[in-house]
């Protein structure tokens, strides 16, 4: 193992191989900014330009490509509320607020040191585990995944204002519905269509986030314009906000960070689960940790709630690697598209690739870490500039945001039809807003609901219809006891509360 880490390393810190990964990592930050256009499409066009290079560096550009993507995606999710790629949804909850509070500087720093950390921290586990976890991946059954998702639609709680956990439920389950449009997969019958072939393939997750955050923002700017120029004026009043962290910020967030690197490695590890399911979670899992005073403060700008799902997705992303490379099971898109670049340069990834072929599975292991470095290198010196999209009025920043929102969906399908359903769902999100209504458990309830039927599915037609696959594998069991707990442990806290308020009561009242 050690002479193939020696040999990733050398391969890595050959000068080809360094400027492959600051092309890739320059590359993917700007295409992750741009609404639209994610890692896969970039990673996609540049297949046929890679194929004159060695495998080890084709890899390591594209590699650089898919977690720049997740790193830059940040800037416009922080900035305009747009995300770039699916993964940065859960960065906006938290990331917006602070930058509409004049904290962009500061906000855009967190993301960038939080995403390092994240890719960093993950990179170090891949090197040391990639070939054990391996076996992690394949222990992972159909059963699992569905208790997996379970527990993922619980951090539902954790986009829920006080009193409003049912409100969070119904549009969960509004999500839940929106992904059952289109065509099953399993018995090939269109449901939810109307007869419209616009709507076999479903709607997309680029759609509805850019309808739902960006569209909706910019529409509110034209519904209340009075308003949301006093916000602005008092965000943009003066400096944009300054970078710096101060010492009791990082002791804050240093657990944080550790916590959901963590569990974002892990979810990545996972085929299927990717960096959108890691941010979620890790979003969840912080606020079910904050104190009471500071659960108040998510989805308001809170720290916590902006360096949580940016460690996750940037872990996960590394984490993704583990199938792709030791299994050739891709863990999302963007692996599939990586796994076939594999195989076009010859190379069959699996168990036997880190021994025989050390300089490619290592070097792009490697090369993640260099990445990183690079990434920070990179953003940080930028961000005085990027924050400065805030100073644009906003009778300029409202139609590049509606520009950007409506060509960005447009050019995923080439279909009007899509901008029609945007403009549909972005008056339905307003609606939404203007009673009060949390988006994000609608966000989370539609990603979710495809693979939460695919393997319910696949678990009960293994099981002969029963549903004793709940429990029969420990894994599943001890996901779904998880998920209990979390579900539980707010109806618990509330009960300690109001016994305690009673308490303090009867103690005034003998006093």
């Amino acid at each position: 193992m050690l002479d193939g880490i020696l040999q990733g390393l050398s391969t890595a810190a050959s000068p080809v191989n360094l400027l492959m990964v600051f092309v890739g990592c320059f590359a993917g930050t700007f295409i992750g900014m741009l609404p639209g256009l994610g890692p896969i499409s970039a990673i996609a066009l540049m297949i046929p330009i890679t194929y004159g290079f060695d495998p080890a560096t084709g890899m390591i550009l594209m590699a650089g490509v898919y977690y720049g993507a997740i790193f830059g995606g940040s800037t416009s999710a922080i900035l305009i509320n747009a995300p770039g790629v699916a993964g940065t949804v859960a960065t906006s909850f938290d990331g917006y607020p602070l930058a509409k509070q004049g904290h962009a500087g500061k906000a855009l720093a967190i993301a960038a040191y939080s995403s390092f950390s994240g890719g960093t921290i993950a990179a170090i586990f891949l090197l040391f585990a990639a070939p054990a976890l391996a076996s992690v991946s394949l222990s992972f059954q159909s059963a699992d995944y569905f208790a997996l998702m379970v527990l993922g639609l619980t951090a539902v709680s954790a986009f829920a204002g006080k009193g409003k956990f049912l409100v969070a439920v119904l549009m969960t389950l509004f999500g839940l519905m929106l992904s059952t449009i289109g065509t099953d997969q399993t018995a090939g019958l269109q449901r939810f269509t109307f007869g419209s072939l616009d709507l076999i393939d479903g709607i997309s997750f680029l759609l509805l986030a850019m309808a739902t955050f960006a569209l909706s923002e910019a529409l509110m700017v034209v519904l209340k314009p009075e308003k949301i120029s006093q916000e602005a004026e008092e965000a943009t009043k003066g400096k944009l906000g300054s970078m710096k962290v101060s010492r009791e910020e990082v002791k804050d967030l240093a657990p944080v960070v550790g916590r959901s690197s963590v569990l974002g490695f892990f979810i990545g590890v996972l085929p299927g689960a990717g960096a959108t399911i890691a941010s979620f979670l890790a979003y969840g899992m912080e606020r079910s940790f904050a104190s009471a005073k500071e659960k108040l403060k998510f989805g308001k700008g809170s720290l916590r709630g902006l360096a949580a799902p940016e460690t996750a997705n940037n872990a996960a992303c590394s984490g993704s690697f583990v199938p792709l490379l030791t299994l050739g099971i891709p863990g999302s898109g963007t692996t599939a598209v990586m796994l076939g670049a594999l195989i076009s340069y010859g190379v069959q990834p699996g168990p036997r690739l880190f021994v025989e072929q050390p300089a490619v599975f290592w070097s792009v292991i490697i090369s993640m870490y260099i990445g990183n470095i690079i990434l920070l290198v990179l953003n940080l010196p930028l961000i005085p500039y990027i924050a400065r999209l805030l100073a644009l009025p906003k009778q300029i920043l409202t139609p590049l945001i509606l520009f950007f929102s409506l060509i960005g969906v447009y050019l995923v399908s080439f279909n009007t039809f899509d901008i029609h359903i945007m403009v549909i769902v972005a008056i339905l999100a307003i609606i939404f807003r203007l009673i009060n209504f949390p988006l994000a458990p609608m966000l989370l309830g539609f990603i979710l609901g495809g693979m939460m039927e695919d393997n319910l599915r696949r678990a009960l037609a293994i099981s002969d219809g029963e549903l004793s696959f709940l429990w029969e594998r420990p894994i599943t069991a001890s996901i779904l006891g998880i998920t209990v707990v979390v579900l539980l442990a707010p109806l618990i806290q509330n009960i300690i509360d109001v016994r305690r308020r009673k308490a303090l009561k009867v103690n005034d009242g003998e006093g």
